[in-house]
């Protein structure tokens, strides 16, 4: 994102997303792990497909978590969602599991032993990104877009709105001047909907939620406002498109808005830096813009496999900053421990806090009193003016 005038368009997916409703199922699988061992290693994949599914992946936890507790959690996962169709039904759908045991080579190099602190579960690059379009410090077009389906989700939950299934989508572009977002010129969304449903019903039916999402005025051109622009949407969800865990890494953080590091997040351990660390990446950006620091603000954090330190810590605040990049590196390396037994420390990750990450974006929504999203927390703003002060 930058200064100036220009259009700039993310996207984002519902639960019911078929490659939604697989990191859904990863996440639970490792939420069930956490549970009985906040310690246990997992690194879950899901695929789903016409009324199957198949779990797969590495695991270290206790024997209590069986196959058919596993199991049991897949469909519950899928009934939540709200899949009872005949392509892809919670109770009939056949579920196949194939975990086993973790890496011997992955585990000596991870785990802590004698001087050797806990290592970094693999090498890799994350990306943290805030900025002030939005009170939760998000990218406007990616903020309104999961709000749009956020909505959508909720009606259909409540039995508000009776005739939309569980798969959507939408996509929001925004037109900006001097680099400030001011207006919706076109909004897409596809959801799916009963057989017997118009299509003049669904798009006031979608209409009604879009404008309640985007701010007063926002709303785009009646011809630029597109619902289910193929004219139908019944056969939706797996039985429509096979999801696999992970494919959907953008709407995850920034809707293209910031660089992403290429990792998933959904079915990995706290220990895995692809995600621990991009939520560490995300929270010292986020207290970074809330501190006054910087009106935009994105970190880099690089690990090797094995090892505990970050080998570079990256601040780029676009032109917004108050203060030196080079010394806010080195302030925001003081004021958090980035090796990955720190981040899991200091954030709290070692809980069965997952499943509510699937959908509708892992970052800027509200931290939670169990301490789901402590990532969103904005705790260091006084330790960081004060290293400024």
């Amino acid at each position: 994102m930058r200064n100036g005038n220009y259009l700039f368009t993310s996207e984002s997916v519902a639960e019911g997303h078929p490659d939604k409703v697989c990191d859904r199922i990863s996440d639970t699988v490792l939420d069930l792990f956490l549970a009985a061992d906040p310690q246990a290693r997992v690194a879950c994949e899901t695929l789903a497909t016409t009324n199957e599914v198949v779990i797969a992946g590495e695991v270290r936890g206790p024997a209590s978590v069986t196959f058919e507790k596993i199991e049991q959690g897949a469909r519950q996962a899928i009934r939540d969602i709200g899949y009872e169709q005949d392509g892809f039904h919670w109770r009939s759908a056949d579920i196949r599991i194939r975990l086993h045991a973790q890496s011997q080579d992955i585990a000596v190099g991870v785990d802590a032993a004698g001087n050797k602190d806990e290592g970094a579960g693999d090498q890799g690059i994350m990306f943290g990104f805030a900025c002030r379009e939005t009170p939760a410090f998000m990218p406007a077009p990616l903020y309104y877009a999961h709000d749009i389906l956020k909505r959508l989700a909720d009606a259909r939950h409540s039995g508000a709105t009776k005739n939309l299934g569980p798969d959507a989508k939408s996509q929001v572009t925004l037109r900006y001047v001097d680099g400030k977002p001011v207006g919706a010129t076109s909004v897409v969304v596809s959801t799916q909907h009963d057989a017997d449903a118009s299509q003049d019903e669904i798009k006031e039916t979608v209409r009604a939620h879009v404008k309640k999402a985007l701010p007063e005025g926002w709303m785009c051109e009646e011809q630029q406002f597109y619902v289910n622009p193929t004219g139908r949407f019944v056969i939706g969800g797996p039985d429509g498109d096979c999801g696999l865990t992970g494919r959907k890494i953008i709407v995850d953080t920034y809707g293209g808005a910031a660089p992403h590091g290429g990792g998933a997040f959904s079915g990995k351990d706290p220990t895995k830096v692809d995600r621990s660390a991009a939520y560490a990446a995300r929270y010292l950006a986020k207290n970074v813009v809330a501190a006054g620091l910087a009106d935009r603000c994105t970190i880099q954090l690089s690990y090797a496999i094995g090892v505990a330190r970050p080998l570079s810590i990256y601040v780029d605040t676009a032109g917004t900053g108050q203060v030196d990049e080079e010394k806010l590196a080195q302030v925001l390396d003081q004021v958090m421990d980035l090796t990955p037994r720190g981040i899991r420390t200091h954030l709290q990750l070692n809980r069965p806090i997952y499943a509510r990450t699937a959908a509708y974006g892992h970052f800027g929504r509200a931290p939670e009193a169990d301490g789901g999203f402590s990532w969103e927390k904005v705790d260091l703003v006084d330790a960081l003016r004060s290293a400024f002060a």
